[in-house]
């Protein structure tokens, strides 16, 4: 429904109410004014605009105020807090992280010093063991070299004989006479030194 100018001025008698907003009708109001923008009761409005703001403003400055005031100063406080809780924890840290690299690097240095000694114990076993080693076959070289020089000196012992009876076999098929030992030994003595 539609509400025209001209009716929204027509203004119900008192007592009777207006039949769009349901209110009752005052006779003396003004004529239709909106009641803030109504000149008469400036004064009350002034004065209820001034208590109220002056209420806020003790309300604000008593209460609110100190409140968000402490607020801010306990969260600063706690921030600090924090900050130098954060600092320590970083500088123990910081000491942690030294104090492993240095155990670290003599860690490492221990190890090159044991991998070093055990370096030098193998390597000395090893001289030992070779040295050992080598004794023992220069002892196995010169046995056998005796042992041959023994053996070398009965073949040459039994060379003689053997050349006597050779040389008794073959001037008896080539003469058909048998030679005496004597005479055989007397001639494989005479070529023997001159081969030599």
């Amino acid at each position: 429904m539609f509400v025209t100018p001209a009716y929204a001025e027509d203004v119900p008698a008192e007592g009777q109410t207006h039949t769009e907003t349901g209110v009752p009708g005052e006779a003396g109001h003004g004529g239709g004014v909106f009641p803030p923008f109504d000149q008469t009761t400036y004064p009350s409005q002034l004065l209820w605009l001034v208590i109220t703001f002056g209420l806020f403003y003790v309300l604000m400055q008593k209460v609110i105020v100190p409140r968000v005031g402490g607020i801010l100063e306990n969260r600063h406080d706690r921030i600090a807090q924090d900050l130098d809780e954060a600092s320590r924890l970083k500088s123990e840290s910081d000491a942690a992280i030294e104090t492993y690299e240095r155990e670290l690097s003599a860690a490492k240095a221990k190890a090159g010093q044991i991998a070093g000694s055990a370096r030098d114990a193998a390597k000395a076993k090893a001289d030992a063991d070779r040295a050992a080693v080598e004794a023992e076959l220069a002892g196995k070289l010169a046995a056998a070299e005796t042992r041959i020089g023994e053996i070398k000196a009965k073949a040459f012992a039994e060379v003689d004989t053997i050349a006597v009876d050779t040389v008794g076999a073959i001037v008896e098929q080539l003469v058909g006479a048998k030679a005496t030992a004597a005479d055989i030994k007397a001639a494989v003595s005479a070529a023997a030194k001159q081969g030599a």
